[in-house]
């Protein structure tokens, strides 16, 4: 086995380029919340929740999250494992469970990347690195394939690059269930979506659950005006947010969650009688969050969003 001041220098190197891609992890919890969403190509099938799922295609979860890794972060080929990091051979491996990762035999004395999800109704990632030494695996023979688990030793042994942080929400899985399987068995897409965003007042809503829930092509034209949601709620005093300069500050002005790329968030609002914490100005007025009881007056326009040239 290698020097082992040369194994600590390579663990070293790696975890130090994997904090200088993603200082704030936030470019991997993407990558995990879109392999989650395209396992369940809900546009199509409707699905929302890992239990819905084949258990091939939870199989097939691994290796999803190790291309769009490698996808994402542009790594280069490993020579003997998934890939290089550092110029270091790092094999990638995914578990549906923190601490279940199997190692394969030609992984061993080599540095693994172990990265595990969960999307739960407060869905959370972690992502480390381990030397898979003999001493961090489990001992006896493994399983039928010759994996591994780590040992006690081994899960110690992790260098957490982030740990228990929080994935990008599937909104579906925060609202009440026998509210949303109703929702869902609506014919209508048009009607699901406006419902959708009526249930979850001030939850950021992903493209990927407006695809989910309308099924069809041109699901994002379900949220706009001219017909969508926003002009079928208007009325309802619900104004709809999107990922726009314009939409975000009006969202920060509220204190309401403010919407990400190919997110909206949905807030009934009423007038409010002047500027102060917690009001917005739309269109000319003064405007805050609605509460139970306050009268229902129709939601004004919102900015056109201003287009990159």
């Amino acid at each position: 086995m290698r020097d082992q001041i040369t194994i600590d220098r390579e663990l070293d190197d790696v975890a130090a380029a994997c904090r200088k891609l993603d200082p704030k992890g936030s470019s991997t919890a993407l990558v995990l919340r879109e392999t989650f969403d395209q396992l369940y190509d809900g546009q199509r099938t409707g699905r929302y929740r890992v239990d819905q799922l084949y258990k091939t295609e939870k199989t097939h979860c691994g290796t999803l999250v190790e291309i769009n890794l490698q996808r994402a972060f542009e790594f280069r080929d490993g020579k003997d494992m998934d890939f290089q990091i550092a110029g270091v051979d790092v094999d990638c491996k995914y578990s549906q469970r923190k601490n279940g990762w199997m190692i394969p035999p030609e992984a061993h004395d080599h540095l693994c990347l172990v990265v595990w999800a969960e999307d739960t109704a407060e869905p959370k990632w972690s992502m480390g690195l381990v030397r898979a030494t003999e001493r961090n695996l489990a001992q006896g023979e493994g399983n039928r394939d010759g994996k591994k688990a780590l040992s006690k030793e081994g899960q110690q042994a992790i260098v957490w690059l982030f740990e228990d942080f929080p994935l990008p929400p599937n909104v579906l899985l925060q609202l009440d269930q026998a509210a949303v399987e109703k929702i869902l068995a609506q014919k209508s897409g048009q009607k699901k979506v406006n419902d959708i965003f009526q249930l979850a007042l001030c939850k950021r809503v992903s493209r990927a659950v407006i695809a989910t829930v309308g099924k069809q092509a041109d699901y994002m034209k379900r949220i706009r005006g001219n017909g969508g949601a926003r002009s079928a709620l208007k009325s309802k005093g619900i104004i709809i947010l999107g990922q726009y300069g314009s939409h975000v500050e009006i969202a920060r002005a509220l204190e309401v969650p403010e919407p990400g790329r190919g997110e909206s968030v949905a807030v009934q609002i009423t007038p409010a009688g002047g500027p102060g914490l917690g009001v917005a100005e739309i269109n000319g007025g003064f405007w805050r969050v609605a509460k139970p009881g306050d009268p229902v007056v129709t939601a004004p326009i919102l900015p056109k969003p201003k287009r990159s040239s």
